[in-house]
């Protein structure tokens, strides 16, 4: 027997809970993709994608995934010989920098301290040390999925300016974009990117790039590496195919057209403070499972990856177990009570004492886009169950501690 015959609830760090009105708005016959309706909403779209991003520059929109926006970004602001710095907080940080290796690029990179963000002290220091001012471009994440990092871009961003290099910032916003506050401009970043299936709640498969001036500017009588990938065209485009390098993704654009305007209605800024909220019941409730008091009073091995609140993300929360206790808990939620939980991943990290983590002695939650009081405290209360159910230690009162974090809103 388990208790699963219900709906089964997504806790996992992207793809993220999809709006029925999403689903909805993508249930329709094919469109013209030449003129009409599709060809205004998609220019509608990319306004509300810059009026999110706080960017005056240009939103770039590609058919593929988070990765996709990655190599997007490299490819247009970099060319195979030239220099990245790159800084990792996380399996995603180190990810975009190897894809960096693999096009050619000479990649530094420079590692955060296990659980901690970036030092924009030793950005700077690296920087400075450029006397030749070969690095083209820094690349960092905004919220790492894997580790649950936040970095402070306004003090990277400061880093640069003070080293007085003119390398270009380019930051990656897949985890966090439509969960956290982010203003392109105002920060001086130069690309943003990200992708629909996380705070955009839209199913997987359109990636975004905003190119600001200084990025566009950087390579403009360059040679293309790819014809695909290269943003010119696309920014220059007077028709949809064209827009797309071929046919659109019809279908994804409507689901995000909805999306879009389910956040709009809500207002950014509101959103943004659910998302602080449901984050702050997270931790609540960690904070109180990580005390010994229940199980047998034995020492509970429950932490949050990150100690420093400033330096959480918004959009997921990674938690460290014993070993083995990670995998038996996601495996129990699954099966007996319909949460799927978030794995543990290697968090590519090599900076600090520990070396990545063990994947069955790490779980996630996410907590972005279409969520709300019951969905979340529904997630900690299956966890709460499951913590018993698998005997693991962990201290009382979880659920009495989220609910007092949220019981304070509105």
């Amino acid at each position: 027997m388990s208790l699963t015959h219900g709906r089964d609830h997504l806790a996992i760090p992207g793809p993220s809970v999809i709006p029925s009105r999403v689903l909805q708005a993508m249930q329709r016959p094919a469109p013209d993709i030449y003129a009409g309706e599709l060809v205004e909403l998609t220019d509608t779209i990319l306004d509300q994608l810059n009026a999110l991003a706080g960017c005056s520059g240009d939103a770039v929109l590609y058919i593929g995934n988070g990765h996709a926006a990655w190599e997007a970004a490299l490819v247009n602001t970099l060319a195979p010989g030239e220099h990245l710095l790159a800084l990792s907080s996380g399996r995603f940080g180190r990810g975009w920098a190897e894809m960096g290796t693999a096009l050619g690029i000479n990649v530094q990179v420079i590692d955060a301290e296990h659980g901690q963000a970036i030092n924009a002290e030793q950005v700077a220091a690296t920087l400075k040390a450029d006397t030749r001012q070969q690095i083209r471009a820094v690349s960092t994440v905004q919220s790492d999925t894997s580790s649950s990092v936040r970095n402070d871009i306004a003090a990277i961003r400061a880093s640069i300016d003070s080293s007085g290099h003119p390398a270009l910032l380019l930051v990656d916003g897949i985890c966090s974009f439509g969960c956290e506050p982010f203003n392109m401009d105002s920060l001086g970043v130069d690309v943003y990117i990200s992708a629909c299936q996380k705070g955009l709640m839209t199913p997987p498969g359109l990636a975004i790039v905003f190119v600001g001036e200084r990025a566009r500017l950087a390579r403009q009588d360059a040679s293309p590496r790819s014809a695909y990938w290269d943003w010119r065209p696309r920014i220059a485009a007077s028709t949809l195919p064209e827009r797309f390098a071929g046919t659109p993704p019809t279908h994804h654009l409507f689901g995000l057209k909805e999306a879009l305007d389910l956040l709009f209605t809500e207002t950014p800024e509101a959103v943004w403070t659910r998302h602080e909220q449901l984050a702050g019941m997270v931790w609540a409730a960690l904070d109180a499972w990580g005390q010994s008091g229940e199980q047998g009073c034995l020492e509970s091995s429950l932490s949050l990856h990150v100690a420093d609140v400033d330096q959480r993300s918004r959009a997921v929360t990674a938690i460290h177990t014993a070993p083995g206790d990670g995998a038996r808990l996601r495996q129990w939620c699954k099966e007996q009570a319909g949460v799927t939980l978030g794995i543990g991943m290697d968090l590519g990290i090599s900076a600090g004492t520990v070396v990545g983590s063990s994947t069955d002695a790490m779980f996630r939650i996410g907590h972005m886009g279409h969520l709300n009081l019951p969905m979340l405290m529904g997630t900690l209360s299956s966890i709460d169950a499951g913590l018993k159910a698998c005997n693991i230690p962990h201290g009382g009162g979880a659920l009495e501690a989220a609910s007092t974090v949220c019981s304070g809103y509105g």
